[in-house]
């Protein structure tokens, strides 16, 4: 008698960060995705706690996409034990590499900044990894085409598909024994400026799905309300800072401030991109672009249009980042990390906010607890380095860039599906927003939907 199949929730189960999924067939263990917690220090201290599973035990690891709350746990499974394959597609196995790279250097940057300045509860305050680990992590890496099976262990095998997320992206059909799970990773939009729509879902028995924005749908684009932000701060003598995750976003937002200075909607500024992580992101796109790759939109060539055309300038070394802090003259500042939890924008930040001429533009979804989430709420001062900043600055909200599926989207394209599953599982998303997608399933498909609890073990079979 042939051993069942089960699955084990060991991340994102009741929050939107730190995807990790093991499936287990009799001896045989895989995983799809190894992501880091972000957000509230509960979550993040969940980066520190042993796996319920020894690492060493993990034959093969599937990789949906290169963004840190999917891979960036990956260096400190391999300090731990992890030795296998990561299957991915080969633009996700550039872009991790420099994820990664980044993560490390800012996790050893802030330990040390910790350690300076004295704020730390921990002493010494240690990074979670490290540069060495990183590159014992990166010939792990076995790049994949879509739509190719590849053994992860004896007998599961995993097939990737275009997710229509970020460059590279992809959905992911594990087969173990007789079960077939599908895993949406972060499923993209059909309307991405640069990248084509998330293949239809492939025929499973189980699916793993996201719920990001399980309980709302976007708003229809609006440039005007970005522009109109731009303008308002130049009048006032100030400057645009732009807290942008480095992979995609950053490009969406040079494609968009491309578009606006094209059509005189704002006046032609220097547009710094201050995160050397951003910048070497720039460069694996405008490669994909030159091929061009058959994951873009033939008008995906606006985006070397924008490179061409804005008043760019990258910023690469600290020095300049320094001199960012405070400009001198009104101009766009586009900096790491998206959600204000690290980087350089933390330091652009600290500067900026309390001047009430400058605007923060936030451009994508803020996890709880992040400081982009404190600034959407609306705080008065923020905390940043262990002191309190006064938050006089304007700051606005811009929905026009989120490339997550809605409610709406992830119900359209679980329909495309050619036969029901047994049972839809519901992760990655705030407790309420999971929910709100799991009765959406059952509701509008009438299919067995379930918010599973973290650490949960459940059969595929």
């Amino acid at each position: 008698m042939s051993a069942s199949p089960f699955l084990t929730f060991l991340g994102a189960a009741g929050t939107v960060t730190g995807s990790r999924f093991a499936v287990d067939l009799g001896d045989e263990r895989v995983m799809v995705d190894a992501g880091l917690y972000q957000g509230l220090p509960d979550f993040r201290r969940r980066n520190w706690e042993e796996l319920p599973i020894p690492a060493s035990s993990i034959e093969g690891l599937a990789l949906t996409h290169a963004h840190l709350d999917h891979c960036g746990f990956l260096p400190r499974l391999v300090r731990d034990g992890f030795s296998g394959p990561i299957v991915c597609t080969r633009e996700t196995a550039q872009l991790a590499e420099i994820v990664l790279r980044d993560s490390a250097h800012l996790q050893a940057e802030d330990a040390g900044y910790a350690n300076r300045s004295g704020y730390s509860k921990h002493h010494p305050a240690l990074p979670l990894y490290d540069d060495t680990d990183v590159e014992k992590t990166l010939p792990l890496f076995e790049p994949v085409e879509y739509g190719v099976p590849t053994d992860l262990a004896r007998d599961v095998r995993g097939t990737l598909s275009p997710a229509g997320h970020i460059l590279g992206s992809s959905t992911v059909l594990l087969e173990a024994g007789p079960a077939r799970v599908l895993f949406t990773g972060d499923l993209g939009r059909d309307r991405h400026p640069l990248l084509l729509p998330p293949a239809a879902p492939a025929p499973a028995d189980v699916m793993v799905i996201e719920s990001t924005y399980g309980d709302r749908r976007h708003p229809d684009p609006d440039p005007e309300h970005l522009a109109a932000a731009i303008r308002r701060t130049v009048g006032r003598g100030g400057s645009v800072l732009i807290p942008a995750f480095a992979v995609d976003r950053t490009e969406l937002v040079l494609v968009a401030l491309h578009r606006l200075t094209q059509d005189g909607r704002v006046p032609r500024l220097p547009v710094f991109v201050d995160s050397p992580m951003a910048l070497a992101t720039l460069d694996v796109y405008r490669r994909a672009v030159s091929a061009p790759s058959p994951q873009l939109r033939p008008e995906a060539r606006v985006l070397l249009e924008a490179l061409d055309g804005l008043d760019l300038r990258a910023v690469r070394d600290p020095e300049h980042s320094m001199r960012l802090n405070r400009p001198s003259f009104p101009c766009i500042v586009i900096s790491a990390s998206g959600m204000a939890a690290g980087g350089r924008v933390v330091h652009h930040l600290a500067h900026q906010l309390p001047d009430s001429r400058n605007t923060v533009i936030l451009t994508g979804y803020q996890a709880e607890g992040t400081r982009g989430r404190q600034l959407l709420d609306g705080v008065r001062q923020v905390k940043i380095h262990g002191r309190y900043v006064p938050v006089r600055a304007e700051v606005v909200q811009v929905d026009d860039f989120s490339v997550h599926a809605d409610a709406e989207d992830m119900t359209a394209w679980l329909g495309r599906a050619t036969e029901p599953p047994s049972t839809v599982y519901v992760v990655h998303g705030e407790p309420s927003a999971a929910e709100a997608m799991a009765q959406r399933v059952r509701d509008e498909l009438g299919w067995c939907a379930v918010v599973p609890r973290l650490g949960e073990r459940v059969r595929l079979d």
